[in-house]
């Protein structure tokens, strides 16, 4: 039974500290419950409060750590499906709390899509001062990119940089205070959201031609729901 989001105990952290570096099969056995129940749970809860304040956010899922990725332990990740190929993220690790939204694992025609919405001045230069904010604000921009300039456009195009981008994430440390041992980290989250759905709307208007709908499909593997399991 999911309960209502108080935040992570300071407990959760002992537990990392627990599975840091190359923890044997054996410490993750014994973790296990711990893990689930003081690291993995609250993620859970946060999704349900943040879902319950925006219903934007009702499509989560939050990883389960089964497998021998050690990463899957050592980080509890989650994610918000908002469009096809465009994902809001959450991760709670020993750092703390980290949010990000990405546009990836697109198909052909939607980076043509995206590169033409990037080359068109006018939608070329909304893109861009979305990227501009959200780094003043303090988000990491980065995805993966092309080695070199994109053939069909000028060297020198003034959004080359972002011509070059088959996929385009931007991510923030929100950080590790007092806050988010209680129920204000998912203000905290909630907050990032809002600063993150002008690109995620820019990548969503981009890349989906205007008479398709978008809907909010995965196109990853992992855990499909957003209950315990």
């Amino acid at each position: 039974m999911i309960g209502e989001f108080v935040g992570w105990p300071r407990s959760a952290f002992d537990v990392l500290l627990q599975l840091e570096g190359e923890p044997s099969v054996e410490v993750r056995r014994q973790c296990r419950r711990d893990r689930e129940e003081l690291v993995r749970r609250p993620m859970i809860e946060l999704l349900d409060a943040v879902a319950e304040a925006d219903p934007a956010y009702e499509d989560f899922s939050v990883w389960g750590y089964g497998g021998v990725m050690l990463a899957a332990w050592q980080h509890q990740s989650a994610i918000v499906r908002l469009a096809r190929n465009v994902e809001l993220g959450v991760r709670f690790d020993l750092d703390g709390l980290e949010v990000g939204v990405a546009w990836w694992y697109a198909p052909a025609e939607q980076i043509e899509r995206y590169r033409a919405a990037v080359a068109e001045p006018g939608s070329g230069r909304r893109l861009t001062g979305i990227v501009r904010k959200l780094e003043r604000e303090g988000f990491g921009i980065s995805g993966e990119l092309l080695k070199r300039p994109l053939r069909g456009y000028p060297a020198d195009h003034p959004r080359a940089e972002l011509l070059r981008h088959r996929s385009v994430i931007a991510r923030r440390p929100l950080g590790c205070e007092d806050w988010i041992h209680t129920a204000a980290a998912a203000d905290q989250v909630l907050r990032a959201f809002t600063q993150l759905r002008p690109l995620d709307a820019g990548c969503s208007r981009t890349c989906h031609p205007p008479t398709q709908p978008i809907p909010a499909t995965d196109c990853r593997e992992g855990d499909k729901t957003n209950s315990e399991g």
